[in-house]
């Protein structure tokens, strides 16, 4: 008796089937898709309405198949292209997080000069930078940045800015501006706000910092060495590799079929 890999949905009463394969090489929930099509009166319903990939406990009977049961995939090719159709869909992408600046700052000084902040020494490192490989993701988004009122009672006007704050290892650029105005009139005193809205986009980028403290004692006389690494990373994107994928997952079916 085979155990195949399967297409199929949850239960009817939203459970995982069982009658998928319990070898511990086994896979289930894979490469989830929508099981019913765009424009069309949906054949599934919730929460039968999303096929996933796994492995089955045995063959289909050609006689009738359990609740859930969608399909079978019989050949790696066949499972390739299917992953493909799905993560095509999808927009599939691999996501890496790279490593892309080292910089070291190292602080020295007696111990009494900790405590008073008075003569440390500073010593800091040139960055050391990387490039990974594939396109850095970037983030977009938008932001109110400017609010001016002014009311017709009082001279001046007041301002509030909201500047956009990104990571210092991520580059922002603005893409464009737009600015509103609002009238609003109680009585006899006229208010005017003035929004400005700024959109943008940044690369997707974060720091992370440590520190690691030393102290060596001679002669009686500690000095305590601090050492804050700053390492910078970008998250780069690159094509999902599919033939890769269906490898993985027809290895475990053959595992699971040995």
């Amino acid at each position: 008796m085979s155990q195949p890999v399967i297409k199929y949905t949850l239960t009817k009463q939203g459970r995982q089937p069982d009658w998928l394969s319990k070898h511990a090489d086994s896979f289930k929930g894979e490469h989830s898709t929508s099981a019913n099509k765009a424009g069309k009166l949906p054949r599934f319903g919730s929460p039968q309405d999303t096929i996933y990939l796994g492995i089955g406990a045995g063959d289909p009977d050609d006689d009738g198949t359990p609740d859930g049961y969608v399909g079978i995939i019989t050949t790696k090719a066949e499972l390739q292209t299917y992953i493909t159709e799905v993560g095509t869909a999808a927009g599939y992408k691999t996501i890496t997080d790279t490593l892309v600046g080292v910089q070291t700052s190292v602080t020295v000084g007696l111990t009494t000069a900790w405590e008073s902040g008075v003569g440390l020494t500073t010593t800091t490192t040139d960055k050391v930078t990387y490039t990974g490989v594939g396109t850095v993701m970037t983030i977009t988004g938008s932001q109110v940045t400017r609010v001016v009122t002014e009311t017709s009672d009082s001279e001046g006007y007041t301002t509030v800015d909201t500047p956009i704050v990104v990571d210092p290892a991520s580059t922002l650029t603005i893409t464009g501006v737009t600015t509103s105005v609002g009238v609003t009139t109680v009585g006899d005193v006229t208010t005017t706000t003035t929004t400005t809205t700024s959109e943008y986009s940044h690369t997707d980028a974060y720091t992370n910092t440590s520190t690691s403290k030393s102290e060596t004692t001679t002669d009686g006389v500690t000095t305590r060495t601090d050492t804050v690494t700053t390492n910078e990373y970008e998250r780069y994107e690159t094509s999902y590799d599919y033939a890769a994928e269906a490898t993985r997952l027809w290895d475990k079916y053959e595992a699971v079929n040995a």
